[in-house]
């Protein structure tokens, strides 16, 4: 297994694409704390990964609070002695038109987003440098840090952020043996997707820009997630990988399936 005897931390563990990865990564051999607001799901998350064999361990947390944030960590060294991986992906989006969004929507996802994946990378980077390990962090962004939908502004704004973000971790830890990626996922069909899901016209606008005619699955982050937190990506760091059926290459749309 490539992640055995590895500690890792995901943060918005509860479900979705935090789950995958946290499945994912203890399938591989991790033992994974698994972080969230949502302290009963993130507890039935947790009984899940056991029920698949792994290790792990849920903690609630607030992403944006950094005392929560440095508890998190200080938690999950107690628990296992370490801290080797630590994925940020705790996020949310709100929608609206853009000249109707409220300064405290802004706010509001900014700082889950953006101030909790670096309040994340810091808090498990101080924590690898003072183990003297090194070790690997991967912040979850998405297409929409490159392209943009005009009604999830600050959904977008912080996605691009996180792409520069993850660069400037990247080059600030590198001397101390730590890497940092990104991954940018495209359409994934988690909980927060079911909506479009139903929907036939709004599925048919999605495929018709995505190549490989489909939208995602949150394994399939995870194994993208195990990738980067491997040795298999050992000369890695500073880079965003696209998990996107091929929408990023796409200027064009493509014939969907009826």
């Amino acid at each position: 297994m490539r992640l055995e005897n590895k500690v890792a931390l995901v943060t918005g563990a509860a479900a979705g694409i935090g789950l995958a990865c946290a499945k994912s990564l203890a399938k591989e051999g991790a033992k994974v704390v698994m972080a969230d607001v949502a302290t009963e799901r993130g507890e039935a998350a947790a009984e899940a990964v056991r029920g698949e064999g792994g290790e792990a361990l849920f903690v609630t947390c607030d992403v944006g609070e950094k005392a929560e944030v440095d508890a998190l960590v200080a938690r999950s060294v107690e628990a296992f002695g370490k801290l080797d991986i630590a994925i940020a992906n705790a996020g949310i989006v709100h929608a609206c038109d853009f000249l109707e969004l409220e300064e405290e929507d802004w706010d509001r996802v900014l700082r889950v987003n953006l101030k909790g994946v670096f309040l994340t990378g810091q808090a498990a980077a101080r924590q690898m440098v003072d183990q003297g390990t090194g070790g690997t962090i991967i912040n979850m962004s998405s297409v929409n840090g490159v392209m943009a939908i005009p009604t999830i502004t600050p959904y977008v704004v912080s996605k691009g952020g996180v792409n520069q973000l993850t660069k400037v971790m990247a080059l600030s830890l590198a001397d101390k043996n730590i890497r940092v990626n990104a991954i940018g996922p495209g359409s994934i069909h988690t909980e927060v997707f079911e909506s479009v899901a139903n929907d036939p016209a709004k599925m048919e606008g999605i495929l018709s820009r995505t190549p490989m005619g489909r939208v995602g699955d949150p394994s399939e982050i995870g194994s993208v997630a195990v990738f980067l937190a491997s040795d298999d990506s050992s000369y890695m760091t500073g880079q965003t990988i696209y998990p996107d059926g091929g929408r990023l290459a796409l200027n064009y749309t493509v014939p969907t399936k009826k």
